[in-house]
């Protein structure tokens, strides 16, 4: 227990009134009363809050899956434990000072809370309801309650941790990052599917009869049909749609980088994941099989899935994972992913490429040619485009200006090489990389490149 401030008041005034008994003799005999008094009460309050005052017990409601970024209600109920005043039972506290211990990856601003326990004393049931937003994505956990207790005199408080565990999981808030997107992907998450493209000749599925067209292949020619109708009859086919997706996404230092977005301090990350997100839904909604894979901080492999349930399990494998400061290896993240695909694949590799990665990862992308369709994916840096744009006021200024601008023409250069061998390649900001990729998907899935 810890006094209370009419405690420390008090005490105070005794003290002044003992100094004033120190030069007037009348006063000694109050100053001496009055001290005999206040121990009394000191001890009497303090016996009543420890012994005789009925404890309580809380029940917290919260949902188990809260999206980042978006305020969500508790509430906590508050119950008396053995029973109330006037039933020969002990009394309750005349105040308490409510404290719930939420996660660190919260924020709120509703503690601590003080209430009063009326309804209580009535044999109802206290509720308190308050709003917290997660921040960080990830499994969160709720310790429990602290309450601080008044005497009844209020000259004792006694703080006491009530059991009240709640757990669950913070998702990326799918909807805000639709709607982040913007105006380039409007339309795009909804339509129902992509408009089939027909090869004559090619596919895995028969569509139907047609007549000979110039530019036909012999090989299409249906004879059995040719020899009824007298005349040349093609047979026609239609492209398989059913494609195959992989997310490899590089949670190393590549992407650690933080940068202001939607007015809080996010990782390049971040931005990288919740883009994988948003193309894998894509995917789903027009008939691919979508996997995910990570590479450095965390190794996750999340093989190729289709239908209703692939997303859910997606969000589920990635809504936690987190990029560190930490060496990652472009290499073994694509040849783990090629040891485990099966099928000819669409791989988005999203990472931050730089000049060096044009040597290192050659032998492997030619592999990866031969049998898979690779885009790499990287992310701008605004940083390194502000210097090479700076004014040269200094010396110092004219050096970071052609430092960054060297910088930023190696890169350029590096995925010029890469499209003159037959790779894809796409370079766009944190707050555009969401629509540039979905946008490139669907102009791959178009033309049939799979």
């Amino acid at each position: 227990m810890k006094p209370g401030a009419p405690l420390v008041a008090a005490s105070l005034l005794w003290a002044a009134l003992g100094a004033g008994a120190f030069f007037f003799d009348g006063l000694a005999l109050v100053w001496s009363a009055c001290g005999l008094c206040l121990l009394l009460f000191i001890i009497g309050d303090a016996w009543a809050l420890r012994f005789f005052t009925a404890p309580l017990s809380v029940r917290r409601e919260v949902g188990p899956c809260l999206s980042v970024g978006t305020a969500a209600p508790v509430t906590l109920s508050i119950t008396a434990g053995p029973g109330l005043t006037g039933q020969g039972k002990k009394p309750l506290p005349r105040r308490i000072l409510l404290f719930d211990l939420y996660p660190r990856s919260m924020q709120c601003a509703a503690f601590p809370a003080r209430l009063g326990l009326r309804r209580l004393k009535k044999g109802g049931e206290l509720g308190f309801t308050y709003t917290i937003t997660p921040f960080e994505r990830g499994a969160w956990r709720f310790e429990g309650v602290e309450i601080l207790l008044f005497s009844p005199l209020g000259l004792w408080r006694r703080k006491t941790r009530l059991p009240c565990g709640s757990a669950g999981r913070s998702y990326p808030d799918f909807k805000r990052m639709r709607a982040y997107a913007g105006s380039d992907l409007r339309g795009i998450l909804e339509r129902p599917g992509v408009k089939e493209i027909r090869r004559r000749g090619q596919g895995m599925e028969f569509q139907s009869l047609r007549e000979y067209q110039k530019g036909d292949s012999v090989r299409a020619i249906d004879w059995r049909a040719t020899g009824r109708r007298g005349k040349v009859i093609i047979r026609d086919y239609k492209e398989e749609q059913d494609q195959q997706v992989l997310l490899l996404l590089d949670a190393g230092y590549r992407l650690h980088r933080r940068e202001e977005g939607r007015g809080v301090r996010r990782t390049q990350f971040d931005s990288a994941l919740e883009a994988a997100l948003l193309v894998g839904y894509t995917a789903l909604k027009h008939g691919d099989s979508v996997g995910a894979g990570s590479f450095g901080n965390a190794e996750r492999w999340l093989a190729p899935r289709k239908g209703r349930a692939a997303f859910p399990a997606l969000m589920n494998g990635l809504y936690d994972l987190k990029s560190a400061p930490v060496p990652s290896s472009l290499f073994s993240g694509l040849e783990n992913a090629l040891s485990r695909l099966r099928r000819r694949t669409f791989i988005m590799l999203i990472s931050n490429f730089r000049e060096e990665d044009g040597e290192s990862l050659s032998w492997i992308l030619s592999r990866i040619q031969r049998r898979h369709l690779l885009l790499m994916v990287s992310l701008r840096e605004q940083e390194a485009e502000s210097l090479a744009l700076q004014d040269m006021d200094s010396l110092d200024a004219a050096l970071e200006r052609a430092a960054a601008f060297s910088y930023l023409v190696s890169r350029r250069t590096l995925y010029k090489k890469w499209e003159h061998a037959g790779l894809l390649t796409l370079e766009a900001s944190s707050s555009r990389l969401s629509a540039s990729l979905i946008n490139r998907y669907l102009e791959v899935k178009r033309s049939g490149r799979l």
